[in-house]
């Protein structure tokens, strides 16, 4: 058999972090033990039913049995200008200022080829979401990181930021509620993001996924809500978290209308749209109740409360996230990140993520995921305190 060499534009991919995380949690499945994964960001209950029986009828429907329109149906660009408009008091033009996606990892990874070419430099968190990195690579371009650390409440310093790479960069990865540090963004921060954008001439693209996971009775700020923001960048949606809906792959960027215009471009030349019927149910999420998303963060908050206040009794310093439905956890004394997350699986067969798999400036910490029932997290809890690691 000919074996064919990959373009170089796929070897210079970035490791998938998390396909490693799922087999080495995966192995010790097979041999026998008890695992509690809290390594993912996998949500664990079902989407409300309003939402599958939406589904359901559309699909009966013959008009989506046909492709959909390249672009999206404009009843769901319009379900999302409305959307916005009722939690955020944003406005939004439904057919200029609205991209439909097959998943808002889909949009964060075609970003970087749309604005992006050869050398041009984008800036990124550091620690952050790995999948910023694909798109830059596969664009050929200059990844700066930004240090998210802890005595700037995990945001990027952006005086810190090297001059000369400050005035190459035309692309810029936000995400608050953050991932993986739980940490959010305040307006003045928004503000200050807005005025660096238009003295450089970069694009922010902000990645909103965890917007309705804010806990002790805060809502999370839209980058959209900021004066001037539209003029800078987008923001990036997902209906994954807020409805339960990671296996539908709906989302959708929002904002700056050329931006908006060279994501549909892409697409136009990449995709066919989404299942008509899948659109007609996420616009049945975004218009109907929310108590189901506003029940969820309250589960999400109860498991949080359980879960901290059960380690901070055994003596682990940890902080309560502020958002999310994770927890960055600094590791004990004496332990890296890789070394403190393979001893709790080794030992406590618990799965954690290293807090290095998300960038450099993740070492110290493991991230923890609440995506499983209260009664799992406790005995997690209570699997680690046993262990006696945090007196090493």
């Amino acid at each position: 058999m000919i074996h064919f060499q990959p373009s170089t534009a796929l070897e210079r991919l970035p490791e998938q972090f998390f396909a490693h995380l799922v087999g080495r949690a995966q192995s010790m499945i097979e041999a026998g033990h008890d695992v509690i994964n809290l390594g993912q960001g996998n949500p664990d209950l079902p989407t409300p039913i309003r939402i599958v029986e939406a589904l359901q009828q559309a699909a009966a429907n013959p008009l989506h049995h046909k492709y959909s329109p390249f672009r999206g149906h404009h009843f769901l660009k319009e379900a999302v200008a409305t959307y916005y408009q009722r939690e955020y008091g944003v406005n939004l033009d439904p057919e200029n200022e609205v991209a439909i996606l097959p998943g808002s990892k889909t949009g964060l990874v075609e970003l970087s080829q749309c604005l992006l070419n050869p050398g041009d430099v984008a800036l990124l968190p550091d620690p952050g979401y790995p999948d910023y990195l694909s798109g830059i690579a596969l664009a050929h371009a200059e990844p700066v990181l930004m240090p998210l650390l802890e005595q700037n409440q995990f945001l990027p310093d952006y005086d810190a930021i090297d001059a000369d790479k400050l005035t190459k960069a035309k692309l810029m990865f936000l995400n608050y509620p953050n991932n993986p540090t739980a940490a959010v963004a305040d307006a003045h921060f928004f503000e200050q993001t807005v005025q660096l954008a238009k003295q450089h001439h970069i694009c922010i693209c902000h990645d909103f996924a965890y917007s309705s996971i804010s806990y002790d009775g805060n809502k999370a700020r839209s980058f959209l809500q900021t004066e001037g923001a539209k003029d800078v960048g987008i923001e990036m949606f997902t209906l994954s978290k807020a409805y339960n809906m990671a296996g539908w792959r709906v989302g959708f960027a929002v904002g700056n209308r050329s931006v908006i215009e060279q994501i549909n471009l892409m697409q136009d030349h990449l995709y066919v749209s989404l299942f008509g019927a899948i659109q007609e149910a996420a616009a049945e999420a975004l218009l109907g109740p929310q108590n189901e998303t506003i029940a969820l963060t309250q589960v999400y908050q109860d498991r949080r409360d359980h879960f901290i206040s059960l380690l901070q009794q055994s003596g682990w310093g940890v902080t309560s996230p502020q958002g999310t439905f994770f927890c960055w956890l600094k590791v004990p004394s004496g332990f890296s990140s890789q070394e403190f997350a393979d001893c709790l699986l080794e030992h406590a067969h618990v799965v954690v993520a290293p807090g290095n798999g998300f960038g450099s400036c993740g070492e110290g910490f493991v991230r923890a995921g609440l995506v499983t029932e209260k009664e799992r997290l406790i005995e997690a809890a209570e699997r680690i305190a046993k262990l006696d690691l945090l007196h090493k």
